[in-house]
């Protein structure tokens, strides 16, 4: 499996990493036993770094994740998230950014975890309420006292990436971007760059779409979060699977998986992004780490920019509330 440094910090990453939150929460049903084979093979491939947040079924998932690597803790980068509210019943409540907030947040996250450090902190979504200095201030002072390596943000905007520089290094910032959401390739990316932050990618397979086994929203688990999403509904759904026709075209002839296409062309974008598609099943993560072997030609990647423009996907990547709070 491969490696590189991520951002200007000392954490060697796995190219591609392991999103861990559907095993507990918004994609279906879960599996203890078989999120933590897959978290297993996921380490004895190499893939080592491994994301979760203390919202992921409300503590659920990071206290699995933990559970996982209690007697492998040295092969894991573990990445994990703060700043979402979420009710005892599971409501969403907004965003937190204060400083008493991050200090509980992150002895919250440890316990859970069962772990004495936490390798990549990042705040979730940014608090418009609070000066990210403040937020990035506290932050800082876990690393100082040995609680967290490194720091990272989440949908945070350019102009608030420079500012939390300012405060503290930041190592990563964690965004949305695949085929169809390009967003970030405008300012966001080009920012990171300047400013020596890795680019962690996530859902690089538009929540699945691209797996190719989606085709109406009847194929989503009752109680999937997709069935609420702009870009899975009606006549939305019917033109972003058109889109996909086109990348099942190119991958067949590439011979192989739509959703290796997807992630061999984001793996092309750059050796400072690394994308972290989710699963929850071995047979899912071996497919998506072939991904690591297909290699792309400048025809091939400009087939795959021309079937992909900028906005092509239809719907907003989260309905509107939820929208408020990303990039800022």
């Amino acid at each position: 499996m491969k490696q590189a440094r991520l951002g200007s910090s000392d954490l060697m990453v796995s190219r591609m990493g392991l999103g861990c939150m559907g095993m507990s929460e918004f994609y279906g049903a879960g599996d203890e036993k078989e999120s933590i084979r897959t978290i297993h093979r996921a380490l004895d491939m190499g893939m080592n770094f491994l994301d979760t947040a203390d919202v992921y079924g409300m503590g659920r998932n990071e206290e699995l994740v933990g559970k996982a690597i209690r007697d492998r803790r040295g092969k894991a980068v573990l990445a994990t998230k703060f700043g979402n509210v979420r009710g005892k019943d599971g409501s969403w409540l907004g965003v937190n950014g204060k400083p008493d907030y991050v200090r509980s947040c992150c002895e919250a996250s440890l316990r859970r975890l069962g772990v004495n450090v936490i390798d990549l902190y990042y705040q979730h979504r940014v608090d418009p309420a609070t000066p990210i200095e403040e937020t990035v201030g506290a932050m800082a002072d876990l690393v100082r006292e040995g609680k967290v390596r490194f720091l990272g943000l989440s949908e945070a905007a350019p102009a608030t990436i420079r500012r939390a520089v300012q405060a503290h290094p930041i190592a990563a910032l964690q965004t949305e971007y695949s085929l169809w959401t390009r967003d970030p390739e405008a300012e966001v990316l080009p920012a990171c760059r300047e400013l020596g932050v890795g680019f962690v990618a996530y859902s690089p397979l538009g929540r699945g779409i691209f797996g190719g086994r989606i085709r109406s929203t009847n194929d989503l688990p009752e109680g999937d979060y997709r069935r609420n999403s702009p870009r899975f509904m009606g006549d939305n759904l019917t033109h972003n699977l058109s889109l996909l026709e086109r990348l099942e075209e190119i991958a067949a002839k590439k011979k192989c998986r739509p959703s290796q296409l997807a992630l061999a062309w984001l793996l092309a974008r750059g050796q400072d992004i690394f994308p972290i598609p989710g699963t929850k099943r071995v047979e899912r993560l071996e497919e998506n780490a072939g991904a690591l072997d297909v290699i792309l030609g400048s025809e091939e990647l400009a087939l795959l920019d021309a079937a992909f423009p900028v906005g092509s996907a239809k719907g907003s990547r989260y309905p509107e509330p939820a929208m408020k709070a990303v990039h800022r």
